[in-house]
């Protein structure tokens, strides 16, 4: 396979019409907090397929005494939305082929969005989550939602390249962004986006207390699982 990104499918899949959501970390963790939140809140998600690539550090991460790649493929077949859930930070050098993995997977799969999220700098004023569209369909899925839409700014790494792309493609990518804090846990971001996930993907339900305690626990996971492959991503990259 090369060093190239791929996917192993090991369920049958059907999601046409459906919603992909990107759950890889980026800055901070709230995105992956968000996805990982959304899928134990939801619940009815199964194991239906891996991403691996040669570039992903050789690491099982074990829960609740089962084996996972680093990368995994999350369905919910009732409401047909799927999850590419990350444990692990990806590189910066394989953004655009995690990026265009994630496009062709949602054409051949024939979803109708893919929500991805990040974290921007913001002021007072700045709404906690705003998002941005790449085509008017999904803008206007944003404002249908109550979700500002941003007029100026910068999104980087793999929620910006699915927003190019999308926009030259025409394929409805929307992408939360929340307000970074300059300290603190990251699991608050990750409730507020996971909420307003799911006022964009229809069945999907967050109570926020518990979603709260939910998030505070899947931070914790996440860094260490981040710790533990810290040696084997430097022997990678350098």
């Amino acid at each position: 396979m090369g060093n190239e990104v791929f996917v192993k499918e090991i369920a049958p899949i059907d999601i046409k019409e459906g919603y992909l959501i990107d759950g890889f970390p980026y800055t901070g963790l709230a995105n992956a907090i968000a996805t990982e939140s959304l899928v134990n809140t939801t619940a009815e998600f199964e194991l239906a397929g891996v991403l691996d690539s040669e570039l992903f550090p050789p690491i099982s991460i074990v829960r609740d005494e089962v084996p996972n790649f680093p990368a995994r493929i999350l369905v919910n077949k009732n409401l047909k939305v799927a999850v590419f859930s990350s444990y692990l930070t990806p590189h910066e050098s394989i953004h655009r082929d995690v990026a265009r993995v994630m496009l062709k997977w949602a054409k051949e799969h024939k979803c109708s969005f893919i929500v991805s999220s990040s974290a921007i700098k913001g002021d007072d004023e700045t709404p906690s989550v705003i998002g941005v569209g790449s085509t008017d369909v999904a803008k206007d899925k944003l404002r249908q939602a109550n979700i500002p839409v941003l007029r100026n700014g910068t999104v980087p790494g793999i929620p910006g390249i699915l927003l190019n792309e999308g926009k030259i493609e025409n394929i409805n990518v929307l992408v939360l962004l929340c307000k970074a804090k300059e300290s603190g846990p990251d699991f608050r971001a990750g409730a507020e986006i996971c909420m307003a996930m799911s006022k964009l993907v229809p069945g999907a339900s967050c109570d926020l207390k518990s979603l709260l305690s939910e998030a505070e626990g899947i931070e914790e996971n996440l860094k260490q699982a981040e710790h533990e492959a810290g040696p084997l991503k430097d022997a990678i990259y350098g």
